[in-house]
C-alpha cells in the first residue's frame, strides 16, 4: 500500500501548526508537531550559537528523522516540520560562521544517510510550503 506524508514548511508563526491540525483532523490522520519543550540545546544555543549550532542542528535532524518514520507507519499522517528543511538552516548557520566546514560536511554526509532509509518509491512525502 502507498502511504503519504505531507510537510508544512515555512518561517517560525507562518500557521504551519494550525494548517498540521486543520489536515490531520480532516483526513483523520495523527499530527506530528516540532517539540521544544523537549530541546535542551535550544536555550543553549541562542546564548553561544557558535559553541552549539552544530549540536543543535544534529539534534533536529535526529528528532525530524524519527518523526518522518513514525508517520511513515500509517497513511497520510501530516508534519509541521521536518527533516526536509533542516539542510536550509543547517547552511545558514555555515554561512553565519556558526558551524565549521567539517561539521557541515559531517551533517550532509549524515543527512544523505538518513534519507537513503526513508527513500522508498511506495511512500510519498508531500512538501507544502
Amino acid at each position: 500500500m502507498e502511504k503519504n506524508v505531507i510537510v508544512l514548511a515555512g518561517m517560525i508563526g507562518a500557521g504551519k501548526s494550525s494548517y498540521t491540525e486543520l489536515i490531520s483532523k480532516e483526513l483523520g490522520s495523527k499530527a506530528f508537531y516540532e517539540s521544544i519543550q523537549d530541546n535542551r540545546i535550544l536555550e543553549l544555543f541562542y546564548k553561544e550559537p557558535k559553541r552549539w549550532a552544530f549540536a543543535l542542528q544534529i539534534y533536529f535532524l535526529n528528532t525530524r528523522f524519527r518523526s518522518i518514520k513514525q508517520a511513515l507507519l500509517d497513511q497520510n499522517n501530516v508534519l509541521d516540520r521536518s527533516i526536509y528543511e533542516d539542510a536550509l538552516f543547517t547552511q545558514i548557520n555555515f554561512e553565519e560562521g556558526n558551524i565549521s566546514e567539517p561539521e557541515m560536511d559531517t551533517y550532509l554526509d549524515l543527512l544523505d544517510n538518513m534519507m537513503e532509509e526513508i527513500d522508498n518509491p511506495s511512500e510519498k512525502i508531500h512538501l507544502i510550503y
